[in-house]
This record gives structure tokens, C-alpha cells and sequence, in this order.
């Protein structure tokens, strides 16, 4: 599996100051068009922009281009009948560089990032913060080159703020969830609206049961074990995040998968692993161990439609956290570095405000905990509870209008943006 950490593409981008300023130069001389629009993410075509998408393009008629990261990506988009450019072409350059809007949910990078200056600039973001992240986390600002310098350092910060300054709309879930994404992000002006994030409104549209349906058919399709032949099968997720390029210290030993095999076969279910699509690590269990299914995000781009169909999440300090209790879901956490990860990355408030007191440092106290959420409904109860009041932390509207409030806020400033200066 590939890995990448903050280190190498810090040094990646001291690099190539020489083209991010060929760039801005260029763009001072290609003028923006009155109303195009840009989306792209390293995603792919799913999580937030794929919502906006569809409320921009399909519901108001914009006029957008998605731009493409991998050939992959590109054929997607030629099935499902949309317009795409590839992102790091001459093509995607022209279409950045003249876009009014470009929409992106990791970084500047998702679209072609040298033709972003004076764009209106959409950051959708891919989570709510857990973790600490941006100007708030000392990992951020780490380079591979001269990785002790403290110019450097200094002058990674500067970059860093001067990109973030470009955002115009960043949504969060909440007042709670505003103030980390404005610390982070260094920005203080009304970028950052409570609307709901667009890529969690599948969570609450249509009915429970409707979502469930659709969540366990795009399992079984993900899977490619028929709905039909699982329709009994409990489907438990286990998704780790990401550890900036070092290898993930959960992943089980031959005795750690027998026992997990022994608990799900006790209880007709079935483990899905999602590893992070920026680890590192190889998740292999033996040969014997059948319940256990890779999920990676190159079977499934966005694993959030899917979570209605599950019956347990298992993770670590993954923003999936907060998602569940959209469902709700029964979560348990598995963090065996906590203290390591928390001195390294570091958590907005603490992990027990999320993960509880109860939190497992081994599989096997994992295994004894997914044993009494799936056999005793107490305790599944218990966790199910644990995430709704989460939830009413983290989520202020839970009625599937998320996407529809950013694209009001987009239009609102960019019609400030167009009368300028009172």
C-alpha cells in the first residue's frame, strides 16, 4: 500500500514555489468567466463535491467541469456522462485558470494548483476534525527538507495561511465544529458557515429503512457478495485513519484474525476493512480466516452512503466517528498509540470525549467488546446511545438540507464578491 506523509509533500511543495509563482503570474492575465465552475477531490467523484455537484449542475443548471486525477477517475466520469478535463493537464490549467468557482474537499491540489489565485475557492473539507489538523497540528508544518529548521518551518506556516486565505466558503456542522475549522484554517471573516456538511445529507434523507437498503446493496456490490445470498449477515466496519506515512499499529497478528474470525462466525457476521487510502501497512489475514473483506477506497470511493448498512463501527481517531452517529451506529474505538498519537498529532478537547473511557488498546479487548454489542442488545444499545449524543454535539442540522445551504452561501458571496468594495 502507498504511503504519504506531511513530511514528503511539504518538501514537495518547497520545491516547486517556482511553478505556484509562474502561476499566480499566469492567472493575472487569463480573466475568470462570469459564472464556471471547477470541482475536483481526492476523492474522486464522491464525498462533498459529488453532492454539490449534483445540487450546482443538476438542480441549478452551473456550468462545471470535473477534474480528473487518474485515468480511473476519468472513464468514471465518461460513464456517468459528465464533463471532466484531467486535473494536472493543459486543459485542466485553462479550466482552473478561467473557473469562477473551483470546489475542492482535501486541498488546493484537487484542483490544477497553480491556477487557483482569484478564483472563488470552495473548501468542503473531508471530515469533522478529530484529530488536530492545519495550523493547529505541528505535523502540518513538518519537511522533509531541512526537517529541523525553523525557517522553514516559519516559511511552510506562511504558505500555509497565505492558501488558506484564498478560501472563501469552508462549511462546518456545527458552532462547535466552526471554531476548530477556523483555528486550523487561520480564518476569522465568515468563511467558515454553519450549514452541514454536503457529503453527510445521504445520511439523513429518505427513511431509515430505505437507507439501510441502499447502504447494505452498496456493500454487497462493493463486496461482491449478492444482497440476496448476506441478507442475515451483520456487516462490521473497521476503518483506521491515517499516521502520516508510518505503518498502522493495529493491524492483527495471525492470533489476533483467528479471533476475530471466531467472533464473527459466532455471530453470522462479517469485517470490512477500510485502511486509509494514504497508509501504510498490509492488511492480510490467513488463509483460514474467511469473514474478513478488503473495503479500501479503491473498491469504494465514499464509504459514507454505506454506513447505514452496517451493524458496528470499529476505529480509531477517524472523523467516521462523528459520522455514525448520524445512523446511529454502535462504535468502538481501537487506539493502541494513544499517547503516542495524541503527543504527535494531538485531539480538539480529548479522545474520551469522543471514544469514552472504554477505549481498547488490542484486538482482543475489541473482540470482547463487538462480542457483547452483537449478542447483547443492552450493550448494543448502550453504544448506539453513545453515538446519538455525540451526534447533538457535533451536528447541528441533521435533515439533509446541508447541500442545499452551502450552495446558498456560494451564491450569497459571490453576489457580495461581484458589488466589491461599498
Amino acid at each position: 500500500m502507498a504511503s504519504f506523509s506531511f513530511g514528503a509533500g511539504n518538501a514537495g511543495k518547497l520545491a516547486r514555489i517556482p511553478l505556484y509563482a509562474a502561476g499566480r503570474l499566469f492567472t493575472q492575465f487569463v480573466p475568470r468567466t462570469r459564472d464556471t465552475w471547477v470541482f475536483g477531490s481526492a476523492a474522486g467523484l464522491a464525498d462533498g463535491g459529488w453532492a454539490l455537484w449534483h445540487e450546482a449542475v443538476e438542480r441549478h443548471g452551473v456550468d462545471a467541469t470535473w477534474l480528473t486525477a487518474t485515468a480511473a477517475q476519468a472513464r468514471e466520469a465518461r460513464e456517468r456522462g459528465i464533463p471532466s478535463v484531467p486535473r494536472s493537464s493543459i486543459r485542466g490549467l485553462w479550466r482552473t485558470a478561467r473557473a469562477r468557482v473551483i470546489v475542492v474537499t482535501h486541498g488546493l491540489g484537487d484542483a490544477n494548483r497553480y491556477a487557483v489565485s482569484g478564483a472563488f475557492v470552495v473548501q468542503l473539507w473531508h471530515g469533522i476534525p478529530l484529530k488536530r489538523i492545519g495550523l493547529d497540528s505541528p505535523e502540518t508544518l513538518r519537511s522533509g527538507f531541512l526537517p529541523r529548521s525553523r525557517a522553514v518551518r516559519a516559511f511552510l506556516r506562511l504558505m500555509y495561511r497565505r492558501t488558506a486565505a484564498a478560501i472563501a466558503v469552508l462549511p462546518a456542522a456545527s458552532p462547535l465544529v466552526r471554531a476548530r475549522l477556523e483555528s486550523a484554517f487561520g480564518l476569522y471573516d465568515g468563511q467558515v458557515v454553519v450549514t452541514g456538511e454536503p457529503r453527510v445529507d445521504v445520511l439523513s434523507t429518505g427513511t431509515p429503512a430505505s437507507r439501510r437498503e441502499a447502504g447494505r446493496a452498496i456493500i454487497a456490490a462493493a463486496t461482491g457478495v449478492p444482497a440476496s445470498a448476506s441478507s442475515d449477515t451483520r456487516w462490521v466496519l473497521y476503518a483506521p485513519t491515517w499516521r502520516d506515512g508510518d505503518e498502522d499499529p493495529s493491524i492483527p497478528d495471525a492470533a489476533q484474525w483467528r479471533r476475530i474470525q471466531q467472533v464473527l462466525a459466532q455471530h453470522d457476521a462479517v469485517l470490512l476493512v477500510r485502511p486509509h487510502h494514504l497508509g501504510a501497512g498490509r492488511y492480510a489475514p490467513p488463509a483460514d480466516v474467511d469473514r474478513v473483506r478488503l473495503m479500501g477506497s479503491d473498491v469504494l470511493a465514499d464509504v459514507t452512503p454505506a454506513l447505514p448498512g452496517l451493524d458496528v463501527l470499529i476505529t480509531d481517531y477517524s472523523s467516521l466517528a462523528y459520522d455514525a452517529g448520524l445512523v446511529p451506529l454502535p462504535v468502538l474505538f481501537l487506539a493502541p498509540d494513544l499517547d503516542a498519537y495524541a503527543a504527535r498529532r494531538g485531539f480538539y478537547g480529548t479522545y474520551a470525549d469522543v471514544a469514552g473511557g472504554d477505549h481498547a488498546t488490542d484486538w482482543d479487548a475489541v473482540c470482547s467488546q463487538l462480542d457483547a454489542v452483537l449478542g447483547d442488545p443492552a450493550a448494543r444499545e448502550a453504544r448506539v446511545d453513545r453515538s446519538r449524543r455525540l451526534s447533538e454535539r457535533v451536528h447541528a442540522y441533521r435533515d439533509g438540507g446541508n447541500t442545499a445551504r452551502v450552495y446558498r452561501a456560494i451564491r450569497a458571496g459571490l453576489a457580495t464578491r461581484s458589488k466589491g468594495p461599498a
